[in-house]
């Protein structure tokens, strides 16, 4: 079966081409270059199914329904369920977790048998914990390093400076900033981390993907890199469940 999944983020486009246990080829592009797909998915020789999260807004989505109108398949929308794919929710509204955030959960159901946590780094940095049971607890949500520095530089009028760099110890205001946000953004990982442990789920493992994954990765113990945890479980849905 070869499916189309496609990942809309605030910032870019992620897509890719899934067939036979693999990725065919994959792509991204800018978000306001939405339009940009038409060119790319014509290429796509009969696939089975479109499978697609998006949190970009209605905008984007209509966007996309139309590049991919040359495939002639309805693209499936998937919204988040009470259970799917061998994760339950515990949310209070299941229909507001974010698409995105489920299917890196159902990713992460799959990718790894014992309890996580399940991190994306982009405009937006999540950390949703997952049991060994496959039970997602629930997550936070903070600003990204981007928009970290750029709340800074709008709310202060002395913090508008050059890109700074990681350190344990700054000695200038752009190092300061840097791994200011750098810290805060591990930090928010390792309180979940800590929070699942103590409801007896051991040692979780951080599963962590998105844009930013690599500026956070030397500052976690241990953690596990995956390239898109979101388009990974977009192809586990449409294998599964869509």
């Amino acid at each position: 079966m070869k499916i189309v999944a496609i990942d809309a983020g605030n910032s870019r486009i992620k897509w890719g081409v899934y067939e036979n246990g693999q990725w065919v080829t994959r792509g991204v592009l800018a978000t306001r270059e939405a339009e940009g797909l038409s060119e790319a998915l014509p290429q796509i020789v009969a696939p089975a199914k479109i499978v697609a999260a998006n949190v970009a807004g209605e905008a984007v989505r209509e966007r996309i329904n139309a590049a991919t109108a040359s495939l002639e398949l309805d693209v499936t929308w998937i919204v988040a369920r009470d259970e799917q794919c061998g994760v339950r929710s515990s949310y209070a509204d299941t229909a507001t977790l974010g698409p995105d955030r489920w299917a890196a959960l159902i990713a992460a159901r799959h990718l790894h048998p014992g309890a996580c946590i399940v991190v994306n780094a982009g405009t937006t940095l999540t950390a949703d914990a997952l049991s060994a049971e496959g039970i997602f607890a629930g997550g936070v949500i903070v600003p990204g390093y981007a928009l970290m520095r750029e709340a800074l530089a709008a709310g202060t009028a002395r913090l508008k400076t050059p890109e700074g760099r990681f350190a344990y110890f700054p000695d200038n205001t752009a190092d300061a900033i840097a791994s200011g946000a750098l810290n805060a953004l591990a930090g928010a990982v390792d309180r979940m981390s800590r929070y699942l442990a103590d409801t007896g789920e051991g040692d979780p493992l951080v599963l962590l993907s998105g844009g930013d994954a690599a500026l956070i990765e030397p500052l976690l113990s241990a953690p596990r890199l995956v390239d898109n945890l979101v388009l990974e479980g977009l192809a586990r849905i449409g294998t599964e469940d869509a």
